[in-house]
C-alpha cells in the first residue's frame, strides 16, 4: 500500500513536467520519421517457454553464451554490434528498413493517452506525438538489425532489447538456402542432401555437438538460459532471460510512469 501511495505522489509531482517535455517535442518541427521504420507488436513475445531443457544424458553445460554468428553475441550492444559488421565485411545491412525500431506496448498506451489529452486525435497526428515523445524519452530504440550478405543470399537477423537493459542483443536469427530445392529431379534431391550434410558438419566443427537432444545447445536445464537451437540451414541463438528481464522492466517503469491526472479527494 506505501508503494503504491509513493507511486502516487511520484506521479502527480512529474506531471508538469511532462507536459512542458510535450510542448518542447511539439514544437520540435525537425523530426522526421521518414528516415524510421517503426513498429510496435501488440502483444507480447511468445517465443520464450517455462519448459525446462533436458540435457543429453553424461552431457555438460556449455558456454553457449561465448557463442557467436559471424562475430555477432548475445549482449553486445547495438553500435558494438553494427561496427562488428562494418569491420568484417562479409554483411551489410539489407536495402530497405535495415533498422526497425520499436517500442514496449504498455509505452505506447502510456504516450497514446498523453497525446489524447492534448486533444490529438487524428490517427497520423497521433501517431506523430506518441513516436515524437518516445524519441525524447528514450523508449523508442532500435530493436531489430537485419543483414544480408549478397554472394550466398544468407542473412542474419539481430533483435535487441529496450533502453530499459541498455539496448543488447538478446536473439540472433541466422538462415542460408540449405533447404531449398530448385524441382523434383532425382539430382536436385540429390544436391539438398549434400547441402544439408555439408550445413550440419559446419555446424558441430564450429560449435562442438548439441547437448540436448540432437539439434540444440544449451548453458543448463534452464530454458531462460542462453540457448541455441539447429535447423536445416538456420540457427537462433537466443537468451529468454534478458528478453524476459527487459519486458517485465518496460512494464514496471511504464507503470511508474504513465501521467494520470491529479485527482483530489
Amino acid at each position: 500500500m506505501k508503494k503504491f501511495i509513493v507511486g502516487i505522489f511520484v506521479c502527480i509531482l512529474s506531471i508538469c513536467a511532462r507536459a512542458d517535455e510535450f510542448d518542447d517535442v511539439l514544437a520540435d518541427s525537425n523530426i522526421n520519421f521518414d528516415d524510421y521504420y517503426i513498429e510496435t507488436p501488440e502483444t507480447g513475445d511468445m517465443e520464450c517457454s517455462l519448459d525446462t531443457v533436458s540435457l543429453n544424458a553424461g552431457a555438460v553445460a556449455l558456454p553457449v553464451a561465448d557463442f557467436d554468428i559471424a562475430g555477432i553475441m548475445l549482449g553486445q550492444d547495438f553500435d558494438e554490434v553494427r561496427f562488428i559488421v562494418d569491420a568484417d565485411g562479409l554483411y551489410a545491412e539489407r536495402p530497405k528498413n535495415s533498422v526497425v525500431y520499436s517500442m514496449h506496448p504498455d509505452w505506447k498506451y502510456n504516450l497514446d493517452y498523453e497525446c489524447r489529452r492534448q486533444k490529438i486525435y487524428a490517427p497520423a497526428a497521433l501517431e506523430k506525438c506518441i513516436n515524437s515523445l518516445a524519441r525524447n524519452r528514450g523508449v523508442l530504440y532500435a530493436s531489430e538489425l537485419h543483414l544480408v550478405r549478397s554472394v550466398t543470399g544468407e542473412t542474419i537477423d539481430v533483435f535487441f532489447t529496450s533502453n530499459a537493459t541498455d539496448n543488447v542483443v538478446w536473439k540472433i536469427v541466422y538462415k542460408n538456402d540449405t533447404a531449398e530445392m530448385e524441382g523434383d529431379a532425382e539430382k536436385f534431391e540429390n544436391q539438398r542432401d549434400k547441402k544439408t550434410m555439408y550445413w550440419w558438419q559446419n555446424v558441430v566443427d564450429k560449435y562442438g555437438a548439441p547437448n540436448a537432444g540432437a539439434t540444440r545447445w544449451a548453458s543448463s536445464d534452464n530454458s531462460f538460459d542462453p540457448m541455441m537451437t539447429a535447423y536445416s540451414g538456420e540457427l537462433e541463438l537466443l537468451d529468454c532471460g534478458k528478453h524476459t528481464e527487459d519486458s517485465t522492466l518496460n512494464v514496471q517503469q511504464s507503470q511508474d510512469n504513465f501521467a494520470a491526472e491529479p485527482y483530489a479527494f
